[in-house]
């Protein structure tokens, strides 16, 4: 579980603005939800690293667990922007999403085990299909099904990720949809 904080509009920085501005255009198309993530990864790519992009406050981890800031829900719940703060060895269950997604990191690195869920009829497991190295700024999207993974902060510093869901986060409280306790492979 994650520690969650909302920003308001007047404590967002002018970059932001700019990035919640593009987003707003690119949702606003009506695109599939797959050609959308890659949409909105694509609007997300140039800003990550950039020092003026997060206040303060949205880069403040939780020494317990990965945090989690809304920077922006849209008003009629199209999409919201929300930076994932982890630090060293801080990770997710495994698990899916609610909606479609562009994450990208603005700091450090993450690592992320995909898997492929498997079933018989009668017993389901998960199988390991790819692990990633997400450094600074590499870009990603995915559009449920097929969105089952675990993230962590694989490096010795802050890692902190920015995420674009196509959902009204601030009023699910979380992107997740299932968190899965079936058997896994572990790459």
């Amino acid at each position: 579980m994650t520690t969650s904080a909302t920003v308001g509009t007047d404590e967002r920085t002018e970059r932001m603005h700019r990035l919640v501005g593009e987003l707003r255009e690119v949702v606003g198309r009506g695109l599939p939800p797959d050609l959308t993530a890659y949409l909105a990864g694509e609007k997300l790519a140039p800003h990550l690293g950039a020092a003026d992009l997060l206040t303060d406050a949205q880069q403040v981890g939780d020494p317990d667990r990965y945090r989690q800031h809304i920077v922006h829900a849209e008003a009629d719940g199209s999409f919201s922007l929300v930076a994932l703060v982890w630090l060293p060895g801080q990770r997710t269950a495994i698990h899916d999403h609610v909606s479609w997604c562009a994450t990208g990191v603005h700091l450090g690195q993450e690592s992320e085990c995909r898997y492929r869920l498997i079933s018989d009829g009668r017993t389901a497991r998960l199988v390991a299909t790819e692990d990633v190295l997400n450094r600074q700024g590499v870009v990603c999207g995915f559009a449920p099904p097929g969105d089952i993974h675990r993230v962590q902060n694989s490096g010795t510093t802050t890692a902190i990720s920015l995420h674009v869901y196509g959902a009204d986060i601030a009023r699910l409280g979380s992107s997740v949809r299932r968190v899965y306790q079936l058997p896994a492979d572990e790459r």
